[in-house]
């Protein structure tokens, strides 16, 4: 494919303990683009997301197997503090902390050494801004951030993300907990910032990996027996969409199974 990838996944294995949950796969996530990834539930779609910021590390007793690539360089002996600001997350329920608005924003930039108030203004605006968030709040941003919306509260996850300045945005059913509006202004929003950003969703909305993506992953078991996921499909979104090479994708994205 005509890109240049931001992300390269090669013969990546990850398990916990002894259990492989996820099993040779092979990816290239392109920059600039938003790529989805899809397939039924337990395949491993969150877990491959959590890779490429290495949250699994949190988890005890995974150990990895493989490439991963940021740029040409190998994530797993990269600074993890650096690489998650390099590349953020959001969750699938909004997790504003127990604080301001202003605060939640200013967190990332303050925990990374800003301490000028009118830095710090100008990040928290800019922020907001780019979440399409600053209209809504700028007069209330003393406000605590648990009294907005749910899908204030998402934009604002997403602003916290977007203040130390990622260059890849990861996205974990940002806004399956959503009413139909706030969907739409999330997906709005994912639009506008693939302008300069590289974003990477999961969701099990086919509509709404349809609308929103360049590029899809399709996720599968490999075998019942085994229960490890992998990658078993990538291609521009309108090809998985209306002429997938395998047949499980096409199942799964039609509705016949998944």
């Amino acid at each position: 494919m005509d890109f240049r990838p931001k992300i390269t996944v090669e013969r990546y294995y990850l398990y916990y303990g002894d259990f492989c949950a996820l099993r040779d796969v092979n990816i290239q996530i392109p920059a600039g683009q938003i790529t989805a990834i899809i397939g039924p539930s337990g395949c491993g779609k969150s877990t491959l997301l959590r890779t490429f910021n290495r949250m699994n590390d949190l988890i005890p007793n995974v150990r990895v197997e493989g490439k991963v690539e940021i740029d040409g360089a190998d994530i797993f002996s990269a600074d993890v503090v650096e690489l998650r600001r390099r590349v953020g997350m959001v969750f699938q329920r909004p997790n504003p902390f127990p604080m301001s608005i202003y605060d939640n924003v200013a967190y990332g930039p303050r925990a990374h050494g800003v301490r000028n108030r009118a830095k710090l203004d100008e990040i928290v605006e800019r922020s907001l801004r780019d979440a399409v968030l600053w209209d809504e709040v700028k007069d209330t941003l003393n406000k605590s951030a648990l009294a907005l919306s749910g899908g204030q509260q998402q934009r604002l996850c997403i602003a916290r993300a977007l203040s130390v300045q990622p260059e890849v945005l990861l996205l974990d059913e940002p806004a399956s907990a959503l009413d139909p509006i706030s969907t739409f202004k999330i997906e709005e929003l994912l639009r506008e910032l693939k302008k300069h950003l590289t974003i990477v969703i999961v969701t099990h909305n086919m509509q709404q990996a349809a609308r929103v993506s360049d590029y899809t992953a399709m996720m599968m078991l490999t075998s019942e027996e085994e229960r490890s996921g992998t990658v078993i499909e990538f291609d521009r979104t309108v090809t998985i969409f209306t002429n997938p090479r395998d047949p499980r994708t096409e199942d799964y994205v039609t509705g016949r199974f998944g």
